[in-house]
């Protein structure tokens, strides 16, 4: 009698049949799907959409008499500004003018950019 009390003690213990959570291995799988989502919007996206708004910004406030360089290297100061392109007087003269499209205007040079060249 005691052989059979020292047996059912050593054995281990039945597992209990806690009803698992469906969500539990789905949740443990897109946590990190989705934390990689926002880690790569942060990282990646906000700062080319910032980057874009900022270059349409520039094109659209194009003005007269404001010195450019294209996407060609071609620096010019501004003649003209239509809808979709700006002429370019590229001589010192202004005899020299090139007509291009507003989207080839890489930058516009400011005073402070122009004195460090």
């Amino acid at each position: 009698m005691n052989w059979m009390i020292l047996a059912q003690a050593a054995a281990p213990a039945a597992p209990s049949a806690a009803p698992e959570n469906p969500l539990g291995a789905l949740s443990t799988f897109l946590l990190p799907i989705g934390f990689m989502l926002v880690i790569f919007y942060i990282l990646l996206i906000r700062p080319q959409k910032k980057q874009e708004k900022a270059r349409k910004d520039m094109i659209n406030a194009l003005k007269k008499n404001d010195k450019v360089v294209t996407i060609g290297g071609i620096h010019g100061i501004v003649a003209n500004v239509r809808d979709k392109d700006v002429t370019l007087k590229i001589d010192e003269s202004g005899d020299v003018r090139i007509r291009v499209s507003r989207s080839a205007v890489s930058r516009v040079i400011t005073k402070d950019a122009d004195d460090e060249e």
